[in-house]
């Protein structure tokens, strides 16, 4: 018999818990997400459109609404997150929903917004069929999450101890999706007019175990199912440092940090939308634009 339950990478209850234990502190480490909440800010400007009733998806701290200040045409804005106490510092307007499970009836939001919490999700393609659905005619749904080259110097200091350690590695990084696949998805769940583009944010630090109580700080730590349960040893911990050190200092001795910024766009079909121009259509022979 075949199975359509959907694989569990992510453990979500753990996510939960890390996402829960950063929140006292959260402020000290969230530069990452202020510069997406920037990135999505600034694409909002540029859109000539009122968003009467707009969602946050998967909100920390409440520092998109900060951010936005009465900017890109948002008149009212929801702040949701995957539990309440992420959302002690969120201003009015907040509940408590699950990026895997919105409670959301259809045609709900003029936008929606998600700044840094999809990667984390099991079903994305999934989700976005709800986001989607949970959209006006003609809504808006913009989101930027990390993807499939973040971290790629900490993954690869780990493998190589490990394998090295061990002869095997276990997976330690979250499996991030690339921009190929996140076109896909939105065509999947129904988008018109689907954009997705990348941009590579290098992140230097002291030290490799910096970048490790960054990500901590940040409530990014590993939720990988299939990652061990016990605390990793510290031979192969510093094993993976001292590859880290090796491999990607620069001259001055600090190490780099690459984080894939991945964005999504899309529309929910609309009548007034522009539309394809069908194939064969054209009025202009080729002869006259060619040389």
């Amino acid at each position: 018999m075949i199975s359509n339950e959907i694989p569990k990478i992510f453990n979500r209850q753990r996510l939960i818990k890390h996402r829960i234990r950063a929140a006292a502190n959260f402020s000290a480490h969230d530069f990452l997400f202020r510069e997406m909440a920037v990135s999505l800010c600034e694409r909002l400007n540029y859109i000539k459109k009122t968003f009467p009733l707009a969602l946050d998806l998967g909100a920390h701290n409440g520092f998109i609404a900060e951010i936005l200040q009465n900017r890109g045409g948002i008149e009212n804005l929801i702040q949701s997150a995957v539990s309440e106490k992420l959302l002690r510092n969120a201003a009015n307007n907040v509940l408590v929903a699950d990026e895997e499970l919105l409670p959301f009836a259809e045609n709900s939001f003029d936008l929606v917004i998600s700044t840094g919490s999809l990667h984390w999700v099991n079903d994305l393609a999934g989700s976005l069929i709800q986001i989607q659905k949970s959209l006006k005619p003609d809504g808006l749904f913009l989101a930027i999450f990390f993807g499939g080259q973040t971290l790629k110097e900490l993954r690869t200091s780990f493998e190589k101890a490990e394998m090295q350690v061990r002869g095997g590695v276990s997976p330690r990084i979250s499996p991030f999706i690339d921009v190929q696949t996140g076109g896909s998805l939105l065509q999947r769940a129904g988008f018109a007019l689907p954009v997705v583009d990348s941009e590579i944010l290098n992140v230097e630090y002291t030290h490799p175990l910096k970048l490790m109580k960054e990500l901590r700080g940040m409530g990014e730590s590993n939720c990988l199912y299939d990652s061990e349960k016990s605390f990793t040893p510290c031979s192969l911990m510093m094993l993976a440092v001292d590859n880290y050190l090796r491999d990607f200092s620069n001259e001055e001795g600090r190490i780099n940090a690459s984080f894939e910024l991945i964005t999504l766009t899309g529309w929910k079909p609309h009548e007034s939308q522009q539309k394809s121009v069908r194939r064969g259509s054209g009025q202009i022979p080729f002869g006259q634009i060619m040389s």
